[in-house]
């Protein structure tokens, strides 16, 4: 669960502490949201929100001249070395730094569009030239503004000419999406059950690949990175995900538009800024710092609260009865109401789409589940924030109906919005779901990609929440995001920024069997006692899937043969067998014997091996790298089987450094080791061996081995097919680089 700051948690834990016996029992037997908010409400005392300010001022999200400067003076050194895409995000981060319509806003813009005009960019060039205008650039350098204008004309009047970057860049994590509305395919329907709530069933034999269901996020925040002040690096490994994603529609970008107001806030373009500051940002730009400090899930459930609005919960209110899964009283289909607006005359109760509120409000928030102690946190918590939110005006959508038309101020019963807040926030903790992207690292000249999953930000979904979880999941997700147009629609609601999942069958489902979703650990990452234990703690739930029984049955069984997958005696190379806190080889005849600490001390020394050939590749110091991992591969081979993960991470990293250097016959080689036991830990049907095949395919497609990429792209086609859909941009690549293949046969 992401928590407050640990400064501020220490700071309620001591309260909680400080509390005496009467009071914490007191607060223990409060099951109601409304009176555990309205408890910690009352007990927020002066020294609370004194130490809160305090804390908040180390997040200051303040426009900072001296450091747009700075950033502008980093941007115009790569600039010098011609690394126009970290210049563009240096000369960005001067950008949302610089106070509006000054001299450094102006050139900040102006060598920004530079470094765009030279990547290719030259639509978003000519914005930041008028941008850069706009803000005041000096009238004697105009001329080369002007100059550079021409420029981009020129190149846009040639037809030819496409309007992409011309560098190693990473592609946007997620499409942008035509039609972000829920919507779910024929043969899915919801049930309810008393041991599993609701959950979603196929009604229909479904193969793997097609899409089961499409939802819309209600809410979403972009993940910071750790927003404490600190000095700027000098190495270019300064860019976190704010600083590459648009905090309003998510996409990526070199050209963000920033906060007039705050330095953290950025946007891809005037429409989200727009759009994001009449949704939220007006009420939250304020309290930014205040909202770094608490993190992302205080974050999230307050946005939720300010969309809901106060009409909208006091009706939801009303109805509660009509919410809860006792009003299911047999395991029947619920009807879905999918893809459009509720009806007036509907009491929500079977409405679930991306705007339905009511699919977030009636989630369950596990008041009882909670620990007393996380209660207390979370009420303080929230109670400081809405006391924070009160040094402004209330938002419009809380605001009475009998204040309007004279000054809006706070009534007491405005209340409700933090204990509306608190409500989801204790919802988040087991219905928050992370937006992820492959993220690439921008490492120049090499064709085998640096690769990994990370989280962009944490959504809230309507329908997605009710899929259940399996560590061996039947489903598989992609995002899609961005701020688009409506062309069916016309006037304000003609463009809508939205982030949609699209979940898709990973195996075929058979009728009548229930859609399963993992919520993080999988049996391919995580032993079964891990797994159901971070279950447990976050979920609240004991897990009992087949992956689990069957995991559960197979460790049993290799306790009683004494297996250990992945080890090997480093004498015989047979299999190494467990007994108590020692390891023996299987081969009788052999009877090498090693202890559990010796094998624990060269798994990580292995480890230490491959951080330290990554740390060198970071810095191009690919000869010593290498040297490394050479060390490293004849050292695993003689404990590992080539099965064993860590395997699979040395061949990796090898290959990248052979195709840096342009040894793809090499590179290829070792990246086939990394296959085997990629194949061998995720399974012949993942998404992470599809990412290796592709990565296979450019291999073969850059020695010119014509035969061996066209063998290799259809697996890779296939699998990435199945999890990522129609548009990703691995498939492109793959359709590209096999059309050119035929060409040459």
């Amino acid at each position: 669960m992401d928590l407050p700051c640990p400064e501020w948690v220490r700071h309620v834990e001591q309260k909680w502490t400080d509390l005496r016996s009467e009071g914490t029992e007191g607060f223990c037997l409060l099951t109601d949201i409304d009176a555990i908010f309205s408890h910690g409400l009352s007990i927020l005392g002066p020294e609370d929100l004194n130490t809160f300010s305090r804390i908040s001022e180390k997040y200051s999200v303040k426009k900072s001249p001296e450091r747009a400067s700075e950033f502008r003076q980093q941007g115009n050194l790569s600039f010098k070395v011609k690394d126009y895409t970290v210049a563009a995000l240096y000369y960005s981060k001067g950008v949302c730094n610089a106070d509006k319509n000054t001299e450094e806003l102006s050139l900040c813009y102006a060598n920004r569009s530079a470094a765009l005009f030279y990547l290719g960019l030259y639509k978003e060039c000519l914005q930041d030239i008028q941008r850069s205008m706009e803000a005041g650039y000096p009238s004697h350098l105009q001329d080369k503004l002007r100059t550079r204008e021409a420029a981009c004309l020129d190149q846009l009047r040639k037809p030819e000419k496409s309007n992409t970057p011309t560098t190693n860049h990473q592609t946007p994590p997620c499409e942008k999406s035509r039609n972000s509305t829920t919507s779910i395919s024929h043969g899915v329907s919801v049930h309810f059950s008393p041991e599993k709530g609701r959950h979603i069933l196929a009604t229909e034999n479904k193969p793997a690949g097609e899409v089961v269901l499409e939802d819309e996020a209600f809410c979403y925040v972009l993940i910071p990175s750790n927003k404490l002040n600190t000095e700027t690096k000098k190495d270019g490994k300064t860019f976190e995900t704010e600083d590459r994603h648009c905090h309003h529609c998510l996409s990526q970008s070199l050209s963000f538009v920033p906060c007039p107001n705050c330095s953290y806030s950025r946007y891809c373009g005037e429409s989200c800024q727009k759009d994001a500051w009449e949704r939220w940002h007006q009420w939250e730009c304020p309290i930014g710092a205040d909202l770094l400090a608490i993190g992302v899930l205080g974050h999230l459930a307050l946005r939720v609260a300010l969309k809901a609005g106060r009409n909208e919960v006091q009706r939801l209110k009303k109805s509660a009865s009509n919410l809860t899964c006792s009003s299911y009283k047999r395991d029947l289909p619920v009807k879905l109401s999918l893809g459009g607006h509720c009806r007036e005359d509907s009491d929500h109760t079977d409405c679930y789409h991306g705007n339905s509120y009511m699919g977030i409000y009636s989630l369950l928030p596990h008041v009882a589940q909670h620990s007393p102690g996380s209660r207390f946190l979370l009420a303080i918590t929230m109670a400081m924030l809405y006391r924070r939110l009160q040094a402004g005006p209330p938002p419009d959508i809380w605001a009475s109906c009998k204040d309007e038309g004279v000054g809006v101020i706070w009534q007491p019963e405005m209340s409700m919005l933090g204990a509306t807040a608190l409500r989801h926030m204790m919802q988040l903790r087991c219905n928050a779901q992370a937006l992820t992207a492959v993220r690439v690292k921008e490492e120049s000249g090499t064709a085998v990609q640096s690769s990994s999953e990370i989280r962009i930000a944490t959504a809230i979904f309507p329908v997605l929440s009710l899929l259940n979880h399996s560590c061996s999941p039947n489903t598989s997700i992609s995002f899609t995001a961005g701020f688009q147009n409506d062309p069916l629609s016309q006037g304000p609601e003609s463009s809508r920024c939205g982030v949609t999942v699209t979940v898709r069958a990973s195996k075929p489902l058979t009728a009548g069997q229930e859609i399963l979703h993992c919520y993080g650990p999988h049996c391919s990452r995580m032993e079964v006692k891990e797994r159901q234990c971070l279950l447990l703690e976050q979920y609240f739930f004991h897990c009992n899937c087949q992956a689990c029984q069957t995991d559960l049955s197979e460790g049993s069984r290799n306790a009683k043969e004494n297996a250990t997958p992945g080890l090997k005696c480093v004498k015989c190379g047979k299999p190494l067998q467990s007994r108590m806190d020692w390891y023996m080889c299987s081969l009788p005849s052999c009877g090498h014997r090693i202890t559990s600490a010796d094998v624990q001390n060269r798994l990580q020394g292995l480890q230490c091996l491959l951080n330290e050939a990554f740390h060198l590749m970071e810095r191009d110091r690919l000869d010593k790298a290498l040297k490394i991992l050479k060390s490293a591969t004849s050292q695993a081979n003689r404990i590992l089987t080539e099965t064993h993960p860590l395997q699979g991470e040395i061949a990796d990293a090898s290959a990248r450094v052979y195709a840096t250097t342009g040894d793809w016959i090499l590179a290829a080689s070792h990246l086939k080791r990394s296959i085997i036991a990629v194949r061998a830990q995720f399974g012949e049907d993942s998404i992470e061996l599809g990412r290796q095949l592709f990565k296979l395919a450019q291999l073969h497609f850059n020695a010119g081995d014509c035969g061996a990429a066209l063998s290799v792209i259809p697996r890779a086609r296939r699998l990435l097919s199945l999890h990522c859909g129609p548009r990703c941009e691995e498939l492109q690549e793959l359709h590209e680089m096999e059309r050119c293949l035929q060409g040459l046969l």
